[in-house]
């Protein structure tokens, strides 16, 4: 019971600090709107990922689109149960949750941005052969969780991937977003013609710097 009631903080505890980046998504500028395409398309993985990719500033295509857009691709999902302990009756009664998922991130024209890659997590929790309903419980949530930090560790990736191959010079730079002339700063003239000024107003010489 101890043990379950420690593995309901620490998963409270990872959640809470959200597994999130630091800032916006890095893409390249001519990267179209992202679709999540998944063996799985209604897994929950696919669902954290649509939020995070949403949330870290990539624009999202919508399923039904028939349009060209990028698609991060979850090429595979495996769970495994590793047994690391077993009891004076050689039972197995701790294990090792194994979480592997094989990915790649694809620009519209069907190249890869992200090349593939693999990603594995794991946790361990105790499953003593007396009490199967408590093990189930606790699996269920240790797997929530995994999932949660997997979606954050393919975010991490693809944008870990994309700074270097930006600072490599091989993927154009993300667009600088345009200067609205209305928002000039104080004291530096609006190319946006005025209807409140006098159509013959000479132009003022700058002061000449002395």
């Amino acid at each position: 019971m101890t043990r379950f009631l420690l593995a309901l903080v620490l998963t409270a505890t990872l959640a809470g600090c959200g597994f999130h980046l630091r800032n916006k998504l890095m893409l390249p500028a001519d990267t179209a709107a992202v679709k999540v395409v998944s063996t799985a398309p209604y897994s929950e993985l696919a669902k954290l990922l649509r939020r995070g990719l949403q949330a870290s500033g990539a624009t999202l295509a919508d399923a039904d689109s028939k349009e060209p857009a990028a698609q991060l691709q979850v090429l595979s999902e495996r769970w495994g149960d590793l047994p690391i302990a077993i009891d004076a009756q050689g039972r197995a009664q701790e294990f090792s949750l194994r979480y592997a998922v094989i990915f790649v991130f694809r620009r519209e024209d069907g190249s890869d941005l992200v090349p593939q890659q693999v990603i594995e997590l794991s946790r361990d929790y105790v499953s003593p052969p007396t009490d199967s309903t408590g093990t189930t419980t606790e699996r269920e949530i240790l797997a929530d969780e995994l999932r949660r930090e997997m979606s954050a560790s393919i975010m991490r990736r693809i944008d870990s991937v994309v700074r270097a191959e930006l600072e490599r010079g091989r993927l154009n730079p993300p667009a600088k977003p345009t200067a609205d002339p209305a928002a000039a700063p104080a004291g530096v003239p609006s190319t946006t013609p005025s209807t409140t000024r006098p159509a013959a107003v000479p132009a003022v010489k700058p002061p000449q710097g002395g």
